[in-house]
């Protein structure tokens, strides 16, 4: 979890930058989220899926608090078996009248750490009552994250002992991803962030298991529908070290 506040004298638009998780947002400010690809844009409280690459927040007033949650854990603390068809959805829609006791109890929250106390004890109590993923799931899926995306499917499915077609079947029923495309989507995080630090994209391609810095282009395109140069000075990567220490833990 992470709080942002602050206060600008014209609204400012920032560009998403998909990261392999489901991320809250719950607002307190004027803060709009807009899905470019649909149309359709959203205030209050909402739900971010890991496809984002087409979502901007937009506000001039901001006090929100923000979380990010692994899917294999969304699986049971959000209530969503898959990626939502939307990719902006209300958490109402998710949480029903209990966002709006938890969103009252925020509101009365004196600090930051009361905020995060808050919704801390809202997640436990859900995840304790929520469903579980199968453990070959959460299995593949640590092992994704651990191996930074690079990581063959049917090496995975070996290690579980399911066959291909059942992983990627039961695979996507709960994480809401193929194991192909979880698994680009992590490789580009670890790129995206490797980008802001300001290393060199042909340097990250190399390191990252492209064939070439061509090839590492079309996939950041492909995820975030921007350029390399353009991630690698995303104002949304910037707070990462500060708001989101431990990265790696928070993705798993």
């Amino acid at each position: 979890m992470a709080g942002f506040r602050g206060r600008a004298e014209d609204p400012v638009n920032l560009q998403m930058v998909p990261y392999p998780a489901f991320t809250v947002f719950l607002d307190f400010g004027d803060a709009l989220l807009v899905d470019d690809a649909s149309g359709e844009w959203r205030r209050g409280s909402v739900v971010v899926g890991m496809t984002s690459g087409s979502v901007r927040g937009r506000g001039r007033d901001v006090d929100l608090l923000q979380v990010r949650l692994s899917p294999t854990v969304a699986y049971g603390v959000l209530g969503v078996s898959a990626e939502p068809d939307a990719t902006v959805v209300a958490l109402e829609d998710l949480w029903g009248r209990d966002t709006g006791r938890i969103q009252e109890q925020l509101r009365a929250a004196g600090s930051w750490d009361d905020r995060f106390a808050v919704m801390g004890a809202a997640l436990a109590r859900r995840r304790e009552t929520g469903r579980r993923v199968d453990p070959e799931i959460a299995f593949v899926w640590g092992r994704i994250v651990t191996s930074r995306g690079r990581v063959r499917v049917e090496r995975l499915a070996a290690e579980v002992g399911w066959s291909r077609k059942r992983l990627w079947s039961r695979f996507r029923s709960q994480v809401g991803l193929t194991p192909k495309r979880a698994a680009m989507l992590v490789r580009f995080d670890h790129v995206a962030h490797r980008l802001a630090a300001g290393h060199g994209a042909a340097r990250v391609a190399a390191e990252s298991g492209f064939v070439d810095q061509s090839h590492l282009c079309r996939d950041v395109m492909a995820i975030a529908g921007m350029t390399p140069t353009a991630v690698a000075g995303a104002p949304w990567l910037v707070v990462d070290d500060i708001a989101w220490p431990g990265v790696a833990d928070a993705v798993a």
